[in-house]
């Protein structure tokens, strides 16, 4: 899976072409999440509280 950016050891993995809705993977050690694009909600998969906030921010950027 095409990895699209890493910080503070969290990494951002986007597929073209995927799945519905809209989405890309957000990992941080063994966690992994699933976060739409539209609205930068979790639908899938868990983060710890703290890395949701910076993965969510991280998105608002980009």
């Amino acid at each position: 899976m095409p990895e699209i950016s890493r910080f503070f050891g969290i990494v951002i993995k986007m597929f073209f072409d995927d799945h519905n809705p809209p989405h890309f993977h957000a990992e941080y050690g063994s966690d992994l999440a699933l976060l739409d694009i539209r609205n930068l909600s979790v639908f899938s998969g868990r983060l710890p509280p703290r890395v949701i906030g910076l993965v969510i921010e991280w998105a608002t950027l980009h």
